[in-house]
């Protein structure tokens, strides 16, 4: 790649976008296509829906979010249709400051900076376009150089809505340098950009003290007052306050409620009306979107003052609770891994996932569900089935407590705990057991876990351990059997043969001899005694299996055996029984003959080659799986 050619087109994809007219050229521009003249809030959400929303159970997903924010789809549903979808469609809850509160380290900041992100992006494609009024400092909608008497004929003709009055320095130069015409103004096209200060602003609360509130809304350039004699007049005001510079795009309050009150004081107008107070001006007119983020200690603070009652009723808080599904939660580690410069140290297969199982079960709730555990609801929460329960179960656990996800371990202190495991000498690969010492090790130096919590999180340690444990002795004992999923399909099949046979009261015929035998007893009680299915009830269970299998044919779909989750078990644990004595004394034998090293050597072979080990990890798990099965 020739990197000044890339430089090259995106200049020239730059000048290509460029657009610069007149006030009545972007009037035809409008009589086009009326979307740039959309409110902040609808941009958002366009900006949103166009990355792609898919149906999932009856749920949306946002394809806008799925790169950067893991596990969070249905507070992300309820962000999106609650809050952008209503806001975009002009309904009350646009007048709103859009709270985020959750625990820390939990995606708030991460979801702003997408949001932020996103409108610089959608600003240069065709259906995001923003115009502005050349030169204005707020990078103000042309439309608002429409007199009002005009504006209902305008609306009309053009399809849409007019809002929001001139900026000051916008009033004067129309009086000053075009006479009043409007026609004369000139329009350019403007592209969102935080690094520009355009459409984006950010404001961070600092000692009160020193902070001004100049920092919000612009201040006065005293160097000018001589020239211009007054402090009223617009040339001598500076327009570059955090809510000037964000109009027509998104204002980020950063940790909100640890401003000082009178910041604040500037919203409530903001929000109900569209405008703000600067200088010795009239209230200015601003299009954006207000999102702030804070944690649930701060917010508690906050609506206990009731002095804060007014504010408070313009905020529409929406709670960003930890991720609570463990595939997604690994993703989140590898992300964070992957950004860093320690990608050369190989992290062994299973390592994020047990680290991820730990974190997760710190922030669920134990549920009253009878016979339901944290490791069956975690599973669940995860999207597998988990046997004598249904979708209803899980949804009723999921509504079961609105605070669940709102406290536990952190994902930022679970990454520093990995990479303090990857950071150390000489290490060429870490896994799953390194993770969980470094987790374990750091509980003493976190300073804010209390002893009850600590005592919680070493169970947690120990659970996340057995959960690898079972993870580790199927992957060596599935390596061990050449095709393992063929084995598996071999043994379900001739056992649903058999139990077609008793549950019909007919014959199986052999393949081979063609001869009609009975169903194979020992074989079927050989699987179903893997899970405690007894003597009185193995009739039950076999007829059960065969419902399931007419249910899925009705369906025109093939029963296959993980399909059930205690007969894949039952499958598993018999290939796994006549093959533990073969996988015990292989892996633990301290001198193997040539053909355990053969076999060993296969094995290891697979584990690289399917399983994305290396030769040394391989190595490692054979002998803790031996250590295992020796115990």
């Amino acid at each position: 790649m020739n990197i000044f050619e890339r430089v090259a087109e995106y200049r020239a994809e730059n000048n290509r976008l460029a657009w610069n007219g007149t006030f009545r050229e972007y009037i035809e521009i409008l009589k086009k296509d009326p979307t740039p003249a959309m409110t902040a809030h609808a941009r958002v959400y366009k900006m949103i829906e166009s990355f792609g929303v898919e149906e999932v159970g009856g749920h949306k997903r946002y394809k806008f979010f799925e790169q950067e924010i893991f596990g969070l789809d249905r507070a992300l549903e309820k962000l999106v249709e609650e809050y952008f979808h209503s806001s975009a469609r002009r309904l009350d809850v646009r007048k709103r400051i859009l709270l985020l509160m959750g625990p820390v380290s939990g995606g708030k900041s991460t979801l702003v900076t997408l949001l932020k992100r996103g409108l610089e992006k959608f600003s240069r494609t065709d259906q995001g376009a923003v115009y502005a009024i050349e030169g204005c400092p707020m990078h103000e909608d042309p439309l608002h150089l429409i007199p009002h008497e005009l504006r209902p004929e305008f609306e009309k003709e053009l399809g849409v809505r007019i809002e929001g009055n001139l900026c000051p320095s916008c009033q004067m130069r129309l009086r000053t340098e075009f006479d009043g015409d409007i026609e004369k103004v000139r329009v350019e096209r403007v592209f969102i950009s935080e690094e520009n200060r355009i459409g984006i602003g950010t404001f961070s609360p600092s000692d009160p003290k020193s902070q001004d509130i100049a920092d919000l809304t612009g201040s006065i350039d005293f160097s000018t007052i001589t020239e211009y004699g007054s402090e009223s007049d617009p040339r001598a005001y500076r327009f570059d306050g955090e809510l000037n510079k964000a109009n027509r795009g998104l204002m980020e309050f950063q940790e909100m409620l640890k401003c000082d009150e009178k910041f604040l004081w500037n919203l409530l107008s903001l929000t109900q009306e569209g405008n703000f107070k600067a200088g010795r001006f009239a209230l200015i007119s601003a299009d954006e979107l207000i999102v702030a983020h804070t944690n649930e200690s701060e917010y508690k603070s906050f609506i206990a003052n009731k002095k804060n009652e007014a504010l408070q009723s313009r905020m529409i808080v929406m709670p960003i609770p930890y991720n609570l599904k463990v595939s997604e939660e690994e993703k989140i580690y590898a992300k964070l891994i992957e950004q860093s410069d320690m990608r050369h140290v190989h992290i062994a297969p299973h390592a994020l996932r047990t680290a991820a199982i730990f974190s997760v079960l710190t922030r669920l709730k134990e549920t009253k569900k009878q016979g339901m555990d944290l490791v069956k609801k975690m599973r669940m929460y995860d999207g597998e089935e988990v046997e004598g329960y249904k979708e209803a179960d899980l949804k009723e656990m999921q509504n079961e407590f609105l605070e669940e996800g709102m406290s536990g371990v952190d994902p930022r202190y679970v990454i520093n705990r990995i990479s303090s495991a990857l950071i150390k000498q000489n290490v060429e690969s870490i896994n799953a057991l390194d993770i969980l010492r470094a987790i374990k090790d750091g509980l003493d130096q976190h300073a804010s876990i209390t002893k009850e919590e600590r005592e919680r999180y070493l169970n947690f340690i120990s659970v996340a351990r057995k959960e690898y444990d079972e993870l580790a002795k199927k992957e060596v004992q599935k390596a061990f059997v050449y095709s393992f999923e063929e084995s598996a399909k071999t043994l379900f099949d001739n056992y649903l043969d058999n139990i077609e046979a008793f549950c019909n009261w007919s014959k199986i015929r052999d393949p081979l001899t063609d001869e009609e035998l009975d169903p194979d007893e020992r074989l079927m009680r050989s699987i179903e005694e893997q899970i405690g299915v007894s003597e009185n009830a193995k009739k039950a269970f076999r007829e059960e299996i065969l419902i399931r299998i007419s249910a899925y044919s009705r369906k025109g779909r093939k029963f296959e055996y993980h399909h059930h989750d205690r007969l894949r078990e039952a499958i598993e644990k018999k290939l796994f029984a006549d093959l533990k004595d073969i996988v015990k004394i292989t892996t633990s034998t301290k001198t193997p003959d040539a053909n355990q090293l053969k076999r060993m050597n296969e094995v290891i072979k697979r584990l690289i080659e399917e399983h994305g080990y290396t030769g040394a990890s391989a190595n490692d798990l054979l002998r803790y799986v031996g250590s295992l099965l020796n115990r």
